[in-house]
């Protein structure tokens, strides 16, 4: 995303086991957006320390009736996930946060909302046996930008946060700081 637009950045992978501090945030009794604010923090922490480089650090929480649902782990849960989903309403809960040497200088959450729609047995077959390994790829084993633009009656809120990152609200932290183009 940050690719296409037209920024020059480096990826680096954070230094966090992100199941074990998910499992920490959970037993905290944290909400999902906590969960999401604070995993997005400790990633962008952990890439941070000792750079003078600005570092995003970024998490997403799929929350449907106060219950979370992490990237399926197989075909099986990507099909359970979708059968949760379909007909309701979930939030898709994006934190970004960016780090400089160390310190926290920027967040923003987002919580678009999407309502699936009903559809059949049938559907959703289809669906999984065509969108495959991309299911579990991400939360609510759903791509709306492909495929996963299908299953859905509504979207509300930032397309970008659905993808994962609140690109415009970014973009605009790093014009203010002169790291790209005003």
């Amino acid at each position: 995303m940050l690719e296409d637009a037209g920024l020059v950045f480096t990826a680096q992978s954070p230094r966090v086991d992100e199941e074990a501090a998910k499992a920490s945030l959970r037993a905290q009794g944290l909400k999902p957006r906590d969960q999401a604010d604070a995993l997005a923090e400790l990633k962008a922490l952990s890439v941070s320390r000792g750079s003078p480089d600005f570092v995003i650090g970024a998490d997403q929480m799929l929350a449907i009736e106060g219950e979370v649902l992490d990237k399926p782990r197989d075909i099986a849960e990507a099909r359970a996930h979708l059968l949760k989903l379909r007909g309701r309403t979930h939030e898709l809960i994006t934190a970004a946060v960016v780090a400089r040497e160390g310190a926290i200088i920027w967040r923003h959450i987002d919580t678009p909302k999407l309502k699936m729609r009903a559809f059949s047995d049938a559907f959703l077959d289809d669906y999984i046996a065509r969108a495959g390994d991309n299911t579990l790829r991400s939360v609510g084993a759903y791509q709306l930008e492909g495929l996963g633009a299908q299953l859905f009656d509504r979207v509300e809120g930032d397309y970008f946060s659905v993808l994962g990152l609140p690109l415009l609200p970014l973009m605009a932290f790093l014009r203010e700081h002169r790291i790209i183009g005003a």
